[in-house]
């Protein structure tokens, strides 16, 4: 059977997004940043290849499928778009493909029901504390299970986080220099908590004060960046009622988040609800939303306090930071402006570490690959520490980094900041 989709379905969804086709010159400054064509070298299983198949696709020539085994592996990093000299807009042309694709596509039974708990599961953080209790209780039997039940377990954090998730208003240290709402995630609350109070912590002490709204959860970007664009809507819906009730969002001067998937989709919004009664509302959110580096970096503050000891950060950029929200720069300013903190910028920056969503879950044996690669490059500046803004590619690289069998701990941005702050 031929699943073709029509180019005029692509553009009822998103607007002319077939321009992303027309705009790429095939030049391939694109093929050494994207990660699946260094690690394959098919051309393919690059971005310019991937356009063609889907132009191919989308005007009838080619079966759905065949395309698919090309377009799958892709990490949807945008690395490509930072390396694009055309400004080609790679991750609007992909997005709505993936979903329609999924609209078409043939997916077996066991398939569906690992992808639906997958992103049901990250999504709350009441089902992801019984999986993680779950998984510490298999993780003994972990060479006896298959390798897409096995790649779970060896994300599990080490350890149990005590810390807990803050709700409420968080007044300003000082005299209020700006007011925000500050979104607290699924997965992150769970997994690393202490993220969350560091980001409190260094908000406040700069005259920041914050707004956590107790009801959000998930934004529906790890969904979104999936494919399932109907249940990223659902949680992207949810969270425009929670925002919109009260008038806390016109109240306040950003909407920030620590982690950059959920930056980079909740950008994304105005091409998520393109044609629906949400767009305006969806476009509303997402002008306001920063990155806490973004937000933090362009506040004149003064710097924190010198630490006590010399320490070298290896930072490492999530590629929903750098790539999708083009921010390499405030992280990199924060970290500087530390007194006895010393960057230490690792190679091959522009490549994904292989967390990407929920690919390292879908795709783990190639998902390894880049996660070992990524560690070893960040290992190799000799750092005492590795700082990262995305709660993904911080478990990710932690995990390689212990295989490794290097102790050096991996923390988010805020909470080195955090660190050099509780010193005052």
């Amino acid at each position: 059977m031929q699943h073709a989709i029509e180019l005029d379905a692509l553009r009822s969804e998103v607007g002319d997004s077939a321009s992303a086709m027309a705009a790429c010159v095939h030049c391939g400054f694109c093929l050494p940043t994207c990660p699946t064509y260094v690690e394959l070298g098919e051309e393919m299983d690059s971005p310019r290849g991937r356009i063609v198949l889907m132009k191919e696709v989308l005007e009838g020539g080619l079966e759905l499928e065949e395309a698919l085994e090309h377009i799958d592996p892709c990490l949807g990093c945008m690395a490509c778009v930072t390396a694009c000299p055309s400004g080609v807009e790679y991750g609007e042309l992909l997005m709505p493909f993936r979903e329609l694709a999924e609209d078409g596509r043939r997916r077996s039974l066991p398939d569906r029901l690992w992808r639906g708990l997958m992103l049901d599961t990250l999504a709350s953080p009441a089902r992801l504390r019984w999986m993680l209790r779950l998984g510490r209780l298999a993780a003994p039997f972990r060479a006896l299970l298959p390798a897409r039940l096995a790649a779970p377990l060896d994300l599990l954090p080490e350890g149990a986080d005590r810390a807990e998730v803050g709700f409420g208003v968080f007044p300003a240290v000082g005299e209020q220099r700006a007011r925000v709402a500050l979104l607290a995630g699924c997965a992150q609350q769970v997994l690393a908590p202490r993220i969350h109070q560091a980001t409190i912590d260094v908000l406040t002490r700069r005259g920041v004060e914050v707004v956590v709204p107790g009801e959000e959860a998930c934004c529906g970007s790890l969904a979104f960046h999936a494919g399932d664009a109907p249940r990223a809507r659902a949680a992207a819906g949810s969270l425009l009622n929670v925002l919109g009730r009260d008038g806390l969002l016109p109240d306040v001067d950003a909407v920030l988040t620590n982690a950059a998937g959920c930056g980079s989709g909740l950008k994304e919004y105005g091409l998520l609800f393109a044609g629906r009664p949400e767009e305006a509302a969806a476009g509303a959110l997402a002008a306001k939303v920063r990155d806490v580096s973004t937000f933090l970096s362009a506040l004149e503050t003064e710097a924190p306090p010198p630490l006590p000891q010399p320490l070298r950060v290896a930072y490492h950029d999530a590629c929903h930071l750098a790539h999708a929200q083009s921010e390499r720069a405030g992280p990199r300013q924060l970290l500087a402006q530390v007194p006895n903190l010393t960057l230490v910028e690792p190679r091959d920056w522009e490549i994904c570490c292989g967390s990407a969503g929920i690919y390292n879950l879908e795709e783990p044996e190639l998902a390894a690959r880049l996660g070992r690669k990524k560690a070893e490059a960040l290992l190799e500046g000799e750092p005492d520490v590795i700082a990262t803004g995305n709660i993904g590619c911080l478990t990710q690289i932690q995990s390689h980094v212990r295989r490794l069998g290097s102790p050096i701990p991996v923390r988010h941005t805020m909470e080195i900041l955090a660190s050099a702050h509780a010193t005052d």
